[in-house]
């Protein structure tokens, strides 16, 4: 079920306001905001005070992505 989201603070984009609300960082998270939100990018960067947006169900634990990490130094 999608939350709706009203935006009630100065300098807010919309990637920090999924990060604070998700405590994640995904870019599937701001396209899926921008579907169904029509004319959201279309405000700028910055969102507008009292903006409403519409946002996405929480993502799922197993829709994190991980990354391989190499190491330079071996195994530490």
């Amino acid at each position: 079920m999608a939350n709706s989201f009203t935006v009630m603070g100065d300098n807010l984009t919309l990637d920090l306001v999924l990060c604070r609300v998700y405590s994640v960082s995904a870019q599937s998270l701001v396209e899926d905001t921008l579907a169904l939100n029509p004319g959201l990018a279309a405000l700028g960067l910055v969102l507008p005070f009292g903006t409403e947006i519409i946002l996405p169900d929480r993502p799922s634990a197993t829709a994190t992505e991980t990354v391989s990490v190499v190491s330079l130094f071996g195994d530490t």
